[in-house]
């Protein structure tokens, strides 16, 4: 397939969605398995809106990380980046639902497949080569895996690969609270592009305020994200700021809503990194953003649920 035109990497893993909203992982009566991870979301849903993406990562050699490569081929990413490991299981988590469509997590990675990404299995040729480089900071826990994050992200910027950053907060998977903010915080001025949540907003300065978003900003980044579930985003960039009001709907499971926001963000950049700079343009991304993230929680399970441009298109 050539070289991608955007890669996003970090972990790929099954998702036990319980088949109920609003009970306890113990009260769950079934689960239905769904593929997770949000670097995997954002790939699949980059391939979904037309674009040319790889995903870089690593699973298990089983049952579920043959399966989870397989939805991804089907999704239309290019997983001839991806290694399999024979001695390590792909990661699980189960996830409950609370009634109004928000989640909690328990993982099973004890080490799972992602966290031992080496340097040797990665194609570096392929990261210099992408025009956008799309991760998050769940790479960043253990090594060897670490290590390979930081050697990408090292090749990547020497390239000058356009880099995009979710840290996803999960903190169950941290030592601490503090090693989480230490470790999201480490690979933050190596961005271009960054999306946090309010929640995460919070989590990493003491408030959700534009003043603790503005003092994020760094001398290179080009666009502060920081989104707020229903009610939208907000924008900050070094000329201009301001927030853009979300699309209102039914929302039946929140899983993946992030990463089609970031999906859909990045399908607009990597057409035009002018809007950057064109706060009208930007504001359009964002909207067509929003859409995204809305539609994706009317389904259950992130890659099923997320849309196509037609869709977000239909929406708007």
């Amino acid at each position: 397939m050539g070289h991608p035109k955007i890669i996003s990497f970090g972990e790929l893993l099954i998702d036990f969605v319980p088949t109920v909203n609003g009970v306890s992982l113990a009260e769950a009566p079934a689960f239905k398995k769904a593929p997770g991870g949000a670097p995997a979301n954002v790939a699949a849903g980059l391939a979904k809106l037309g674009h040319n993406v790889s995903f870089l990562g690593k699973v298990g050699d089983d049952e579920f990380g043959r399966m989870l490569a397989g939805v991804l081929d089907e999704a239309g990413v290019d997983t001839s980046l991806m290694s399999f490991d024979t001695a390590a299981r792909t990661a699980l988590a189960f996830v409950t639902l609370k009634a109004n469509g928000e989640r909690e997590f328990m993982f099973y990675r004890h080490p799972s497949a992602d966290m031992l990404l080496t340097e040797d299995e990665v194609d570096m040729d392929a990261v210099r080569n992408a025009s956008i480089l799309h991760y998050g900071s769940i790479s960043l826990i253990a090594e060897p895996c670490r290590s390979t994050h930081l050697k990408i992200l090292e090749e990547a910027k020497e390239a000058g690969v356009f880099l995009s950053y979710d840290p996803n907060l999960r903190l169950p998977l941290w030592s601490s609270a503090d090693d989480a903010k230490a470790g999201i915080l480490s690979i933050w001025e190596t961005a271009d592009i960054i999306k946090i949540s309010d929640e995460e907003l919070e989590f990493l300065t003491g408030e959700n305020t534009d003043e603790s978003a503005k003092g994020l900003m760094f001398d290179r980044l080009k666009l502060l994200l920081v989104t707020e579930g229903p009610m939208g985003a907000r924008y900050y960039t070094p000329d201009f700021e301001g927030r853009v009001s979300g699309v209102k709907v039914d929302a039946v499971d929140t899983t993946g809503a992030g990463d089609a926001f970031v999906a859909g963000l990045l399908s607009k950049l990597v057409a035009d990194q002018a809007i950057l700079r064109n706060e009208a343009g930007l504001i359009k991304a964002i909207q067509f953003a929003n859409a995204a993230g809305a539609i994706t929680t009317t389904g259950r399970g992130a890659i099923p649920s997320l849309p196509t441009a037609e869709q977000i298109e239909a929406m708007l």
